[in-house]
């Protein structure tokens, strides 16, 4: 027989912090307290401390009614943990979720998301809150999946077929960029106890694989195309230049965002950039070449940043004026400077270092896509040794 110790202990608390005072008010809290472990939830009335005695709100013309509301939130939180308790799965970290689904029966799963994505967004790079932003903009303008009951095995089917249908996208693209974004909200919503069950467990997507990634770059000709290319506007020719800069430092967005000038140093004579990536922390190294110098020069140092969504807005334009028929984003600058240096005979091991990347298998997978004519070359090399 169970006893009573194993039900979460759900109260009141008042001036937690310590900081009401005759001219400062105070939140009352509700505290939901389990296994040594506390769980507080505001609820949002807040009161000077004269005008709370023994738990209960007094002292105010309105102290019935707020305290009428106390009762009925302890009520609902109790009746979350007792639920809690009957399944026998106690997590008080979700109990703030279903209380809001419980008092606001018309949230909808986009509002979840939306909330949520508040939280996941908070200490993440410009990047990774933009690649959120997109997403959510996305979901809004998809407009299939609204509310939890919208989140089945169908759905999710329609919606991959939807993607595959856009811009011809690749399997890894989207998984990385919509299902995998909207995989993590349905786990964040299972967990809290929002749903039941998760339609991509009963569901194959197709991930794809790193190899997706390699038809991501500007071959030799079309680069050499796209940095002499007359642009129509002043705006274009920054977005070429910024790209030039970037193919040829092989950095990602979020590390061409941090390029501070003054990092740059001489070696044996050589200019090069060293710096730590924003993601991994790793150290990479990139030789300065003469056009990315140049681009410098042009801009007084200051390389002429936008938003990574402008970024890859402008930059299709930015081909298309160069006469190139490829659905370019910001991320080939990086492939296209990787590709560049490998088909231009440097050692891999040299190129994994300028990507930054933790191990040279990685850059292998991602990277290693020698052009015909390297291939070409290196067998006529080879051919001149042997016969």
């Amino acid at each position: 027989m169970r006893t009573a110790v194993e039900i979460p202990v759900v109260s009141l608390i008042y001036n937690r912090y310590k900081k009401a005072s005759a001219t400062q008010d105070a939140v009352i809290e509700i505290r939901v307290y389990y296994d040594g472990k506390a769980k507080y939830m505001s609820t949002r009335i807040r009161v000077f401390p004269k005008e709370w005695q023994r738990g209960r709100v007094v002292g105010r013309v309105d102290a019935v009614i707020l305290n009428k509301q106390l009762d009925r939130l302890l009520i609902d939180v109790r009746q979350i943990v007792y639920d809690m308790y009957d399944a026998g799965h106690i997590d008080i970290d979700a109990i703030p979720s279903r209380l809001m689904a419980k008092r606001k029966p018309n949230v909808t799963f986009l509002y979840f998301c939306e909330e949520r994505t508040k939280i996941r967004k908070h200490g993440n790079s410009v990047d990774s809150q933009e690649r959120y932003d997109r997403f959510l903009r996305f979901l809004k303008e998809y407009g299939k999946i609204k509310t939890f009951y919208d989140l089945t095995e169908l759905k999710v089917m329609e919606l991959d077929k939807h993607l595959k249908k856009k811009n011809d996208m690749k399997a890894k693209s989207r998984w990385n960029n919509y299902h995998r974004f909207l995989n993590s909200f349905i786990l964040d919503a299972q967990k809290e106890g929002l749903i039941q069950q998760n339609p991509y467990d009963r569901v194959k997507i197709d991930k794809g694989s790193d190899y997706d990634g390699i038809e991501k770059y500007l071959s030799p000709e079309e680069f050499q195309k796209l940095r002499t290319a007359s642009m129509p506007e002043a705006r274009l020719e920054r977005v070429r230049d910024l790209f030039v800069f970037h193919a040829y430092t092989c950095m990602s967005y979020h590390d061409l965002r941090a390029f501070d000038e003054k990092k740059i140093r001489e070696v044996d004579g050589k200019k090069v950039y060293v710096g730590h990536r924003g993601k991994t922390k790793i150290e990479f190294t990139v030789p300065m070449l003469t056009p990315a110098i140049e681009i410098l020069k042009k801009y007084k140092g200051k390389l002429p940043m936008l938003s990574n969504v402008k970024y890859n807005e402008y930059i299709k334009e930015v081909v298309k004026a160069a006469g190139i028929d490829k659905p370019v984003t910001t991320h080939w600058a990086r492939h296209t400077g990787a590709t560049l240096l490998l088909n231009a005979g440097v050692p891999i091991e040299v190129v994994s270092k300028v990507c930054g990347h933790s191990s040279i298998k990685m850059t292998e997978k991602i990277y290693a896509k020698l052009l015909p004519k390297t291939v070409v070359a290196v067998v006529n090399e080879i051919e001149n040794k042997i016969i």
